[in-house]
């Protein structure tokens, strides 16, 4: 089992991104809809948000799939939270990178799960008509946590030399 210290990173950061997550979606939807419009603009040229409802995975990948990806989203939850529970690292970067993945996977099958099969994607970043996949704050937390898995796998590469 992990100590305290990781305990202590682990389930609030877990928490603390999957309600992030939740309550922007709730928030930039509701705007929007308020707003009558299916998009506002940020900064103009660059960011808006959006209304966009994403039945695939990244990219539209297994579009029309949500009960493969719902299943494939409970699989990882349970490999993330048994990496945690009896990976036995003592790194911290690792904590925090397993608990994003936690949150980010949470808040996606949330939605697959209680919103038809649909994520709530909002945030679009885009430069004249080129647009990036419109994604949330659970794939931002997902990309975030593989950033920090291979910085940490460069510093545990560093230490064993």
């Amino acid at each position: 089992m992990p100590d305290l210290a990781a305990q202590l990173i682990f389930w609030p950061l877990m928490a603390a991104g999957l309600t992030l997550d939740l309550w922007s979606k709730r928030v930039v939807f509701d705007w929007l809809r308020q707003e009558q419009s299916n998009s506002v603009s940020i900064i103009n040229g660059f960011l808006q948000l959006v209304m966009a409802l994403n039945d695939g995975a990244a990219w539209g990948l297994l579009s029309g799939k949500s009960y493969l990806l719902a299943a494939v989203s409970v699989v990882a939850l349970i490999v993330i939270f048994a990496i945690f529970l009896l990976g036995g690292t003592r790194q911290k970067l690792v904590h925090i990178a397993l608990a994003l993945f936690a949150a980010g996977v949470c808040g996606n099958l949330y939605d697959r799960i209680f919103n038809n099969g649909l994520v709530r994607d909002f945030i679009d970043v885009y430069y004249r008509q080129y647009h990036w996949p419109a994604f949330n704050v659970a794939d931002s937390m997902l990309c975030v946590g593989v950033g920090l898995m291979i910085i940490s796998s460069f510093r545990a590469h560093k230490r064993s030399s």
